[in-house]
């Protein structure tokens, strides 16, 4: 039964991570980085910590009571994590919603779900399962297999890229006109290593959210572990990624001259704030429904795969309803859904074996 709450809620946060960026496309005259970080405003600053205090009673004498270097570790991988996020952006530019996000998140999911196991071989941690450990129990070994099969999704996604590249080379001038599949790709590597440090900063402040799973336990003896104890750690986690995205979108601003978008009187602001926020709340739900997963089915490969590959259907699902792909040969058709279909068996594969 946790395994199943658990795939839910992973299911629930990746719908809203995959469809986030719909509301974006609903603003208009401004320019990306204006929008960006309006939406990172209720990403990063905003929702948080609302989110901390309706779920977690004196959430700020938790993070003043953890020690500086658990703060700081935590802060600095949201830093990093925060120049994935931004390539994300060019990531699905360049090689469209459906194709972008999954060769960006599948490289993510693969490198957050196993790197840190393998960390925790080399540095053993009471509770912490590490790759060794992993690969003796046959429940970890039908999730290393279905890290696998999600490694071998990408292979087949990037292939139906270079078909689409081809098919749209001639005779169809007209689509997808910034599509670049070299560029993508690299663009696409690059922001799926770096946005899997968030995973790593959930580990990094681990203890703030055990202080709050304690504190709950006391008062609820008996039922289990408590849904949003990392609500706490996305508050620090997540200034990281607040900070990257501001300077890069206040260096944009400057040199596009974009400021004046804020004030614009011949764009609708109000609507477009509220579109932004729209977005940036939705990108932060994936990260809340994702702690609640995660207090189901631990931090481990199986609930940051569950959570990519969820996010990976959604975004394909976007993407054939904006018809990024009309107009492609059936072979490619066929060698894209093939790779989806190796997506959703990592998902598969990886909740059966959490449930071993």
């Amino acid at each position: 039964m946790e395994s199943i709450l658990g795939i839910l809620f992973h299911s629930i946060g990746g719908f809203s991570s995959g469809s986030f960026y719909m509301p974006f496309k609903k603003v208009k005259g401004w320019a990306w980085e204006s929008y960006w970080i309006v939406g990172g405003f209720f990403s990063w600053l905003i929702v948080p910590p609302l989110a901390a205090y309706l779920t977690i009673p004196n959430f700020t004498d938790i993070i003043a009571a953890a020690s500086p270097s658990i703060k700081t570790v935590t802060y600095t991988m949201g830093l990093i994590w925060g120049i994935g996020g931004l390539t994300y952006g060019l990531g699905v530019r360049y090689l469209g919603m459906s194709l972008g996000n999954s060769i960006t998140l599948g490289f993510c999911s693969a490198f957050g779900a196993l790197v840190p196991p393998i960390y925790y071989n080399f540095n053993p941690t009471t509770g912490k399962e590490s790759f060794t450990e992993m690969a003796s129990t046959s429940g970890g070994q039908l999730v290393l297999l279905g890290v696998l099969v999600c490694i071998l999704g990408i292979v087949f996604l990037g292939k139906a890229g270079t078909l689409k590249e081809k098919d749209f080379a001639v005779g169809h001038e007209d689509k997808d006109k910034d599509f670049n599949l070299v560029k993508g790709l690299i663009i696409a590597i690059i922001s799926g290593i770096l946005s899997s440090f968030f995973n790593f900063g959930i580990e990094a402040g681990k203890a703030m959210a055990d202080t709050a799973n304690e504190a709950w336990k006391v008062l609820n003896p008996g039922q289990g572990e408590f849904l949003y104890q990392n609500n706490v750690t996305y508050v620090v986690l997540l200034w990281g990624g607040l900070t990257t995205n501001f300077l890069w979108c206040m260096y944009l601003n400057f040199k596009n001259k974009t400021f004046s978008d804020y004030t614009n009187a011949n764009t609708p602001i109000a609507k477009n704030v509220i579109f932004s926020a729209i977005a940036g709340t939705m990108w932060f739900l994936q990260f809340f429904f994702y702690g609640m997963g995660e207090s189901k089915m631990g931090n481990g490969a199986g609930s940051w795969i569950l959570h990519m590959s969820t996010i990976i259907l959604t975004a394909n699902f976007w993407g054939f309803y904006l018809k990024e792909w009309k107009g492609v040969s059936d072979k490619t058709y066929k060698v894209f859904f093939f790779g989806i279909s190796l997506m959703f068996l990592s998902i598969v594969l990886v909740g059966i074996g959490n449930s071993l």
